[in-house]
């Protein structure tokens, strides 16, 4: 340390209040910070000036603006040196969406903000703004549009900034790949076109807030034209640097140094000399204005700029842009360092609290492929409509429910409440938009052969089933059979074909039971099993309901018909116990053999009977669900998860039975359990042939988080009896390895504990609507419920239902991964028919079984209403491969196009071969492939 830096410290230290004291101050600490850099070249005029300072100050007991001026004259010298580097100030208003405050306030913000800075660019010539997130000028179109001129006179003139390549400033972990995708297609063709703007200047994806990031964020954003980062959290590294995707696409990234909502204070300019030396810069990027609840910036920060522009021995201080900043990044961009992989974690208890609107995301990210994939085939095969408007004003709902304050369940009530309220109006949307897609595919089925002559003048069941699953976020089970024959079509929307389970609910039928069958359109009989013990009455109907073993072609349907056999029952004999057997709560197929503890229900054994091998440690409590007591001592309880305090079984006073028994398509068992003040039910199903087991929860949750007492949470622990040290997370686009992690981790649906030695199957556990796993000491943990305190006291209190699985895979291919997910996230649709002629065979992969390392993320109608397919695919396996599909119909013109659905220069050509495409895919990349018929 220089002999005056002490000198300079005390003068800091005992420096009196006003502009002048604040002024020299700050101009010799500036200096000496650009001394520093400059190998002390300008130490000895700062060491006189400062003595001089300090002489003064203790004659007159303060520093005087006398002692001040001359102090800054005799630095004066360094005012060229000092103006070479330069402070660039942006200003931006970060609002957060819905935060802690309802959807009404978040509108009068919006407003409120940009009238103020509309008015103080009125006044200030010079002053210049930035503002991210097209749902933010949304919100100026629907309730001030007057105002939208003053924005775009703005914009045209430079002044006014868009930084908004995103619906909002979102989440980057917990959404899919389909939904960042939809965030950069939607902005930026709403916002070129509303404010009048070229499509490539929306380049800049700007997340001062986002909590954490996949590996995969900048392979989509090149994807979509997006060529800077701006963040704050999730990385502890470098300042600027190139993020790489595993793909080899980047982006160049700026974490901010400081903090992005702040006044201008005067040592703003203080940075800037290390700053610039250690990016070989001349400019640093200065972020203000007061946000989170917007206002922005202020009189006092322009006005505090303009003065600092005059200082002499000071940054050459301007107003700007992000864009200018970035600009002159690129002039050292093969200097910056690379950085790979996730930018990950924090915030980790935002995986979970809130979790209602966690399965509203996933149901809807789930329910629009479905729909769009369906309407475009239909479209293509019937000529249905089409609305893809609909389509995009149900993506904007989901999009906005992404904000880094929603999704991660870190709002109030009236958050929840709003997001909760769109997804309903989402649901209407896509679910009658699925629903018609397959009643015009079913309607074009022939099943002329099940044409009879049965009177059906009495028939009451086309009226039954109105609604029927929509409040399960199914496709509805309408009644639109009749008579004693009925007809079914199944429907794969996954491009895999299947052998499963699926269920037929049969309405107002009053044939005998005992007698049913269930054949395929070939009539070839299959397993079925009836599941209720009499009718079940809705809406003044009744209904059956048959698990039926089925096999469907990928991305298409098959029809089963359910009829009863003439034949003679045998007589009947007493059924009264002539043994009393031991209790056994055992789910065996011919793939796996799952035994429960007849007191508690934890698995107790689980043998893989492929390979014989027992997968459960005996002396590990394990398939249990545990209720844990979070350390409340780091606050900010939504967004942390705590140090587990206290770990107990739930299992605790079972209450056990079996639920289906015996030979069948299925087998269960059912518990039910008490804990704290909560109960749960849980129903535990294994399907002929699979080796998934499945969880079906029903959780009356009653505990409440308080702080001095801790954070009540419920999660499914699952050790297991093989060394894992390595998990298989899936994330946006793709996988991602992590090591052993005694912390909640993200992923979008499911992990795999990969063995460490050995070629057998290992533990996969799926969550359809959960994120918050952990991989550690070999085993697996899912966190399902937490009772965070803050900002929303209450946020899971009432009755949860939803699903999980076990399962066992190989691992050794991603995509199977993935497509095990897919199956499980998507099950199969069942919509009841009558006979009639039709042009479609009764059996079709309407698009055949897509091949190649590839997983599949979206089948849709083109944005521009031509009728084109856009076809998006992943790479799963890090490594070059060609990926085929077959389509409905043989198409004229097949090429790859950005994420915009623009056509790309230099990009391998599609190959065409009568209806199948095909075309080479490198590695971790996306594919967007636009088909013309």
């Amino acid at each position: 340390m220089h002999a005056f830096v002490p000198k300079l410290q005390r003068l800091n230290r005992h420096k009196a209040s006003g502009y002048w004291p604040e002024r020299i101050l700050t101009q010799l600490e500036y200096a000496y910070r650009l001394s520093k850099v400059n190998g002390g070249r300008f130490d000895s005029l700062l060491e006189e000036a400062v003595d001089y300072l300090t002489d003064r100050a203790s004659e007159e007991g303060v520093i005087t603006r006398s002692a001040a001026v001359q102090a800054e004259g005799m630095i004066a010298g360094l005012s060229a040196e000092a103006k070479k580097l330069r402070l660039l100030c942006t200003a931006h208003a970060h609002i957060d969406m819905n935060w802690q405050w309802g959807w009404d306030e978040t509108v009068q913000i919006t407003l409120d903000t940009f009238r103020t800075v509309l008015d103080l660019m009125e006044e200030y010539p010079s002053f210049t703004f930035s503002q991210s997130q097209a749902a933010i000028y949304r919100i100026v179109e629907e309730y001030a549009p007057e105002m939208l001129p003053e924005i775009k006179q703005r914009v045209k003139e430079g002044r006014w900034e868009v930084t908004a390549s995103h619906w909002v400033e979102a989440d980057k972990n917990m959404p899919n790949g389909e939904s960042l995708s939809r965030h950069l297609l939607y902005t930026r063709r709403y916002l070129s076109k509303l404010l009048d703007i070229p499509p490539e200047s929306l380049n800049i994806d700007f997340e001062p807030d986002t909590f954490g990031h996949s590996a995969n964020v900048p392979e989509i954003l090149a994807d979509g034209g997006v060529r800077y980062y701006y963040h704050c959290r999730g990385y502890e590294g470098h300042h600027i640097y190139r993020w790489v995707a595993p793909s080899g696409k980047s982006v160049i990234a700026y974490r901010e140094p400081i903090w992005y909502n702040a006044y201008i204070e005067y040592g703003a300019g203080l940075y800037v000399p290390e700053f610039c030396a250690n990016h070989n810069m001349t400019t640093m990027l200065k972020v203000y204005g007061i946000g989170d609840h917007g206002g922005g910036p202020t009189r006092r920060d322009i006005e505090r700029l303009l003065d600092m522009a005059t200082w002499p021995v000071y940054p050459t201080v301007e107003f700007g842009t992000y864009a200018q900043f970035f600009a002159l990044v690129e002039q050292v961009a093969d200097q910056l360092p690379v950085v790979q992989n996730e930018l990950n974690f924090v915030f980790s208890g935002c995986y979970t609290s809130q979790s209602r609107i966690k399965l509203a995301n996933r149901t809807a990210e789930a329910a629009l492929y479905e729909a769009e994939a369906l309407g475009a085939i239909a479209h293509l095969r019937t000529g249905a409509a089409y609305r893809a408007d609909r389509f995009e004003e149900a993506w904007r709902n989901v999009l906005f429910a992404q904000f880094h304050d929603i999704l991660p369940g870190s709002g109030v009530t009236e958050t929840r409440e709003h997001a909760l309220g769109m997804f309903q109006n989402t649901m209407a949307t896509t679910n009658s938009a699925r629903h018609r897609a397959l009643r015009a595919l079913s309607d074009e089925i022939d099943t002329s052969k099940f044409i009879s002559d049965e009177p059906i003048a009495d028939s009451i069941s086309e009226g039954a089933g109105v609604g029927y699953g929509s409040k399960d976020f199914k496709v509805s089970q309408v009644g639109r059979g009749r008579g004693g024959t009925r007809i079914f079509h199944i429907y794969n929307t996954t491009p895999v074909d299947r052998e499963e389970v699926a269920e037929f609910v049969l309405w107002d039928w009053n044939g005998n039971i005992s007698h049913v069958v269930f054949e395929d359109d070939e009539g070839r009989a299959t397993e079925h099993q009836i599941i209720d013990h009499g009718f079940n009455h809705y809406w003044s109907h009744y209904f059956l309901r048959a698990l039926v073993k089925v096999s469907v072609p990928a991305l298409g349907y098959s029809t089963y018909v359910m009829r009863t056999e003439a034949r003679e029952d045998p007589l009947p004999f007493q059924v009264e116990p002539r043994l009393e057997k031991v209790d056994e709560f055992v789910l065996e197929n011919e793939r796996i053999r799952v035994v429960f503890h007849p007191v508690d229900a934890s698995i107790v054994s689980f043998v893989d009977k492929e390979s014989g091998e027992e997968l459960i440690d005996p002396g590990r409590p394990s398939g249990i669900f545990r209720f844990v007591q979070e350390d409340f001592n780091k606050g900010m309880s939504a967004w942390i998860v705590g140090r587990y305090m206290e770990i107990q079984s739930a299992h605790g006073q079972v209450r056990l039975s079996k639920r289906y028994d015996g030979a069948g398509v299925r087998q269960a068992i059912r518990y039910e359990m008490s804990f704290g003040d909560s109960k749960l039910a849980v129903e535990v199903s294994l399907d002929a042939g699979s080796s998934l087991l499945g969880f079906e929860v029903e959780c009356d949750w009653q505990e409440i988080g308080k702080a001095g007492l801790g954070i009540p949470q419920m999660h499914f622990h699952l050790p297991f009896a093989y060394d894992c040290d390595e998990y298989v997370y899936d994330i946006p686009f793709g996988t991602v390895v992590r090591g052993a992690r005694e912390q909640d981790v993200p992923a979008n649906g499911w992990a795999f504990g990969r063995r460490k030695e050995g070629r057998g199957r290992s533990f996969m556990l799926l969550a359809g609507a959960k994120h918050g796993f952990r991989g550690a000491d070999n085993s697996l943990s899912v966190t399902l419920l937490r009772s965070s305190y803050d900002p929303d006291p209450h946020p899971e209190l009432g009755v949860h239902r939803f699903r999980f699985a076990i399962a066992l895979a190989l691992g050794t291919s991603n995509r199977d991964l993935i497509e095990f997910g897919r199956l499980y996230h998507h099950p199969l649709h069942v919509l009841s028919d009558i006979a009639r002629e039709g042009r479609l065979p009764a059996t079709y992969g309407m698009v055949g079984q897509v091949t190649g390392n590839v997983a599949v993320s979206a089948i849709k109608l083109a944005e521009d209403g031509s009728g084109d397919w856009i076809v998006r695919l992943y790479e799963t396996e890090g490594a070059e491969t060609e990926a085929g599909v077959r389509l409905p119909s043989a198409p004229r013109q097949a090429r790859l196009v950005d994420m915009h659905e623009l056509s790309l220069p230099d990009v391998p050509a599609v190959r065409i071969d009568d209806d199948r495409i095909a075309v080479p895919v490198a590695a971790n990349t996306i594919a967007n492939i636009r088909v013309t018929f």
